[in-house]
């Protein structure tokens, strides 16, 4: 009597057993921690700030001020305020939509940052005056001059995009790739790059 090979041991199944974890649970752990820090940061500064001259710390080093910001992060784009509302949530969709794919916990972490902090200026964006997409983004942190002299006025969320995407980028530099491959360098012969798990 003979026997069927067993499919379960193939080289397929072999594959799928070496297959790093999925880190879905690492960017939604980062992004709800983030969004939280971003919303209860902004209610402290709006209900210790509004209608005050800038508080000076650490010698001068930081400021705290209230800042209404209709454009991007840092001030940028500011009069595009609809527009931006619509570029984050593409930006959201598309983070959440690559997340069934991330298995590296870098890009899972810097994605997590780039996406609380979408969310997080989102939510300004929707429900702060003067309307839905069009809201005005509260910042509050001033560096080395108030009023943005020397630095935007910028708040937790402008920060976790900022981060995050300085880790993508050097993710990506170090060939580190979303799905948990470490892409080699070409060969001498000029073949195509390896790829090995990390």
């Amino acid at each position: 009597m003979t026997t069927e090979p067993d499919e379960q041991s193939g080289p397929e199944s072999q594959v799928e057993v070496n297959e790093p974890k999925r880190r879905v649970g690492v960017l939604a752990l980062v992004a709800v921690v983030i969004v939280i820090l971003d919303i209860v940061t902004k209610v402290i500064a709006l209900a210790a700030l509004e209608g005050s001259e800038p508080v000076r710390l650490l010698g001068g080093a930081v400021y705290l001020q209230i800042v209404r910001n209709p454009g991007a992060a840092f001030g940028m784009a500011t009069g595009m305020t609809w527009l931006l509302s619509l570029i984050m949530i593409a930006v959201i969709i598309a983070i959440l939509v690559l997340a069934r794919k991330l298995r590296s916990a870098g890009w899972a972490f810097g994605l997590g940052l780039i996406l609380a902090g979408a969310f997080g200026n989102l939510i300004d964006r929707i429900f702060r005056a003067p309307g839905p997409l069009q809201g005005h983004v509260v910042d509050f942190v001033s560096v080395f001059a108030p009023d943005g002299r020397i630095w935007p006025v910028f708040n937790v969320a402008d920060s976790s995009i900022v981060v995050g995407g300085i880790l993508i980028v050097l993710l990506s530099l170090l060939g580190r790739d979303y799905d948990g491959r470490r892409a080699t360098r070409r060969g001498r012969d000029g073949g195509d790059a390896e790829e090995a798990r990390s």
